[in-house]
């Protein structure tokens, strides 16, 4: 059976409080998350002080704070993730994280030594980053948003090229050239996952196209996953039931928060439900073969029919239409033998509606 990682995304959901941290993370275990996810940053690295907030995040918090000081208020620091992750594993969750700079990149990687670390959608064109990452050697979680598939190709050739040089001058013509060789997209294969996404909060149901989900496979040859932005959690269960590898959604204590994301996030009861139904999803996907389920055999008997007799029906009778008729139980002779039987002589006696031979 095929299992989706499902990933809690906290993102920045703890408002800058390691307490609710902890307890976002208390709600991920509990609900059956396989992982949590964070966003490590410095302001002062991410944005300029004049840097103006997306339109959703000026709905969701002062309207009148610059986009930097919302997230100076929302940083977490070294100590707060290693605390983080202490309880992570306390409760055997995997706790994964997006770096947005070199120095948060370097923090997850040499300080928390985490296995797994995502790329933000805003980040697929940011190519020092990307090489960055991928020197480190790390599995990469790819958000698409906003992404051509121009845009996604590039980020894979900027990975490619970090996976498999490890001292060498990145360029484009460096890129591709490891993008198209034997060991960049064996690199590639081993290590990336492509996450569809839209990056809107929430996203509207009709922006999603989840059919991209199939374009990304089949152009890129990778697994491929969803990271949810949409409200409720059909969409994320339409994600399992078309072969995603991997479930994103943003994780709250309260959707009615103030804070960038809250209200692009689920609470606590519909995160388990998603749970629930994505592992319902996974049972109900089994094997492409078309065979009858164990389950079915005894319906089968009862269900389907078998040929009997009409009327009683004297030995040496010929057969006719008026002698034959088909009903429940089966295991009996298929009904499609009855045009073999017309014309033959009936074997022996048979009173009315016993099983033919």
């Amino acid at each position: 059976m095929r299992k989706v990682t499902i990933i809690a995304e906290i993102g920045v959901n703890h408002n800058g409080s390691l307490e609710l941290a902890r307890r976002l993370i208390d709600a991920a275990a509990q609900a059956g998350a396989d992982a949590v996810k964070l966003q490590t940053f410095q302001a002062s690295n991410l944005v300029s002080r004049q840097a103006p907030k997306a339109h959703y995040q000026q709905q969701t918090t002062d309207a009148a704070e610059s986009q930097y000081d919302m997230l100076r208020r929302l940083e977490l620091s070294l100590s707060d993730h290693e605390e983080l992750l202490r309880q992570c594993k306390q409760l055997d969750i995997e706790l994964l994280s997006t770096p947005f700079d070199p120095e948060s990149l370097d923090m997850l990687v040499q300080r928390l030594e985490l296995a797994t670390l995502k790329v933000s959608s805003g980040d697929a064109t940011n190519a020092p980053l990307l090489v960055k990452l991928a020197r480190s050697g790390k599995p990469v979680l790819l958000s698409t948003g906003m992404c051509t598939l121009a845009d996604i190709e590039q980020a894979l050739a900027a990975l490619a090229f970090g996976y498999i040089q490890p001292a060498g001058q990145p360029s484009r013509e460096a890129f591709r050239n490891a993008y198209l060789s034997v060991e960049g997209q064996q690199a590639l294969a081993g290590r990336v996952t492509l996450l569809h996404a839209t990056t809107e909060y929430p996203a509207p149901y009709e922006s999603v196209n989840l059919q991209a989900m199939d374009t990304l496979a089949a152009a890129f040859g990778l697994p491929v996953g969803l990271s949810d932005h949409t409200k409720g959690i059909a969409i994320a269960i339409a994600a399992a039931a078309r072969g995603a590898s991997v479930i994103e959604k943003h994780l709250t204590l309260d959707c009615n928060m103030e804070g960038p994301d809250h209200r692009a996030s689920l609470a606590p009861g519909p995160f388990c439900e998603l749970v629930r139904s994505v592992r319902q999803v996974e049972a109900a996907l089994g094997s492409a073969l078309k065979i009858p389920a164990v389950q079915e055999a005894d319906n089968a008997r009862l269900v389907r029919r078998s040929l009997v007799a009409a009327r009683d029906i004297e030995e040496g009778e010929v057969l006719t239409e008026e002698h034959l008729a088909v009903k429940r139980p089966g295991g009996g002779l298929s009904p499609f033998a009855y045009w073999d039987l017309l014309g033959q002589r009936a074997r022996r006696a048979y009173r009315k509606d016993e099983l033919m031979e």
